[in-house]
């Protein structure tokens, strides 16, 4: 374990079975006071639930004053609201069933100011009746296409019918803008911020129009991880600050963006050998059902104990490394790897083991990993 920093220390890893999710609690406190810090207001920040879907966690946010989620299912959605969180805004465009299941979720907590988005007129009319004929409403905002080109409409005069459709639409108030920009990959963050700045100036452009002309535009809902430092400067109230991944953070923007070191990864996989085919070769137990497979093969996992190991096969249950240090390792020893992606790799377990000051204090259950839970 030599390999391993004294914060992932683990006094009984005999009582996890592997491969396993395990959360070190003080790191994710470590990170959410960074978050914290850089919005500047706690009242800026809409996190985002996606990266742990865990309800021990939102309960973490709500006590340090962050009383306003984004979610992308309506598992999470739900997850959060029976956790007590009032303010929700679900970043998706609902259509077919999730229409029926949006007038569900208001009906079942009408307390909660729930919001989704939406950037197509017919999807924009069936929902708002919908809402009309079940006696409620529900906040939409326009999902603006900053370049991503996955969803969205990009500013103009579509997007400005758009909105005055939202305006004029019973059963739908018109609540603002989403706005996320994850085509953004610049590795500095000069660059990114000016991107952001650019696009900013048309969107900025753009609410004044809606506005002049008595649309209000209450709120714009920013960018995720990688663009977080670069709106926190912005001043206007509007903005709404919604980062994710940093919240466990993960190797992979741990690589990508030198600026987010200022947060530490938070999860890992705890991973057991199983055999010693060669050697040369250790395999461990963290397949590709143990970790996201969504980064090229060979780049899922960082296993600091073997920092230069090649990963050459990884299969549903098996993950195979070549190293000259592989006689480091026998069947039964253990090691942490880290995803690269952090974000699925949560939805994948059941619940996290919660690890303070090395020893096991709890589970965490990963609640919001299904695509439903009632609603």
């Amino acid at each position: 374990m030599n390999a391993l920093r004294a914060e992932y220390r683990i006094h009984h890893p005999e009582k996890i079975l592997s491969p396993g999710f395990v959360v070190f609690r003080e790191l994710v406190e470590h990170n959410l006071n960074t978050m914290i810090e850089i919005a500047g207001d706690v009242g800026r920040l809409r996190p985002h639930c996606k990266t742990h879907k865990m309800p021990e966690l939102t309960k973490l946010q709500l006590a340090a004053g962050i009383t306003k989620q984004k979610a992308a299912t309506f598992a999470e959605s739900e997850m959060l609201a029976d956790v007590g969180v009032k303010d929700i805004f679900l970043a998706y465009n609902l259509v077919g069933p999730n229409i029926a299941r949006g007038v569900n979720f208001r009906t079942k907590y009408p307390d909660v100011r729930f919001a989704v988005t939406a950037d197509d007129p017919a999807s924009i009319t069936q929902l708002g009746e919908a809402m009309t004929a079940s006696g409620t409403e529900i906040d939409v905002l326009l999902d603006v296409n900053p370049g991503r080109d996955r969803t969205g409409r990009p500013v103009g005069d579509e997007a400005y019918e758009l909105y005055k459709q939202l305006a004029e639409t019973p059963g739908i108030n018109p609540a603002g803008f989403h706005l996320y920009d994850g085509h953004l990959h610049d590795s500095e963050l000069k660059d990114r911020q000016a991107a952001v700045e650019e696009y900013w100036a048309l969107i900025s452009a753009f609410k004044d129009r809606l506005e002049a002309d008595g649309y209000p535009v209450p709120k714009i809902v920013c960018g995720g991880t990688p663009t977080f430092q670069a709106y926190a400067p912005m001043t206007d109230p509007v903005i709404e600050l919604s980062p994710g991944t940093c919240t466990f953070h993960d190797v992979g923007y741990d690589a990508a963006y030198p600026d987010l070191q200022v947060f530490t990864p938070a999860a890992a996989v705890l991973t057991r050998v199983i055999s010693r085919p060669t050697e040369n070769r250790v395999t461990f137990d963290v397949g590709t059902k143990g970790v996201a497979s969504d980064p090229p093969m060979g780049q899922r996992v960082y296993l600091p104990e073997l920092p230069k190991g090649k990963q050459v096969l990884q299969n549903e249950e098996h993950l195979v490394i070549e190293s000259d240090d592989a006689g480091k390792f026998q069947p039964g020893d253990w090691t942490l790897a880290f995803p690269r992606h952090v974000c699925p790799t949560s939805a994948l377990y059941k619940e996290a083991t919660v690890i303070a000051d090395g020893e096991i204090v709890g589970h965490w259950e990963v609640v919001a990993r299904d695509r439903c839970i009632t609603i």
